[in-house]
């Protein structure tokens, strides 16, 4: 081919014509990446914000256990020492000529959304201890408070095969009389 035509096509084609031609979707190439690379990192920060909401919600229910445990305390402390027959008594405790509150409210169960609890019965009658009604299975399995020594004792426990695995409904917040007061350390939810 004489250069003179080849000039003269490159002339009437523009410079470019021939040279990117090779080019011709590259960019929709790198969009493609990129929507995916935003994509993967979107799915990534919802696992850790999901992970630190359950962290959250697992350190409220501790709290909460633990404003219950203190609750019936206080009530069992404050009487004949005969546990509570609802926990709506807690509230409102009419055994003394003045209205005694050993809890503020009735608090809502951070993993259910509803201010609703298990209860544990006492041997002589009264509700002695609350548990959670989730079924999620808990992220925390070890470090617990000394006065949590039931669950940490729960968690520890080897599971055959065929038991159902550990829940949140394991996580007994219970009161027994002669149990240690630490209710001065606890502190409200981070």
């Amino acid at each position: 081919m004489p250069i003179g035509k080849s000039w003269a096509r490159c002339a009437r084609q523009g410079w470019g014509a021939q040279q990117g031609s090779g080019q011709r979707g590259f960019g929709y190439v790198g969009l493609l990446l990129a929507v995916a690379f935003f994509g993967l990192a979107s799915v990534g920060a919802a696992r850790m914000m999901a992970a630190s909401e359950r962290a959250q919600q697992e350190a409220d229910l501790l709290f909460i256990g633990h404003q219950f445990r203190a609750a019936l305390r206080s009530y069992v402390a404050s009487g004949s020492g005969g546990y509570p027959a609802t926990l709506e008594d807690l509230l409102l405790d009419r055994r003394f000529p003045t209205v005694r509150r050993h809890l503020r409210r009735i608090y809502v169960d951070p993993l259910r959304g509803v201010a609703e609890w298990g209860t544990i019965p006492a041997p002589e009658g009264g509700i002695m201890g609350i548990y959670s009604l989730s079924e999620r299975p808990p992220r925390k399995t070890a470090g617990f408070d000394p006065e949590d020594a039931d669950i940490a004792i729960t968690a520890r426990m080897p599971r055959s095969d065929d038991a159902p695995p550990l829940t949140y409904r394991d996580w007994h917040f219970v009161y027994r009389p002669g149990m240690p007061d630490s209710s001065s350390s606890i502190a409200a939810p981070p």
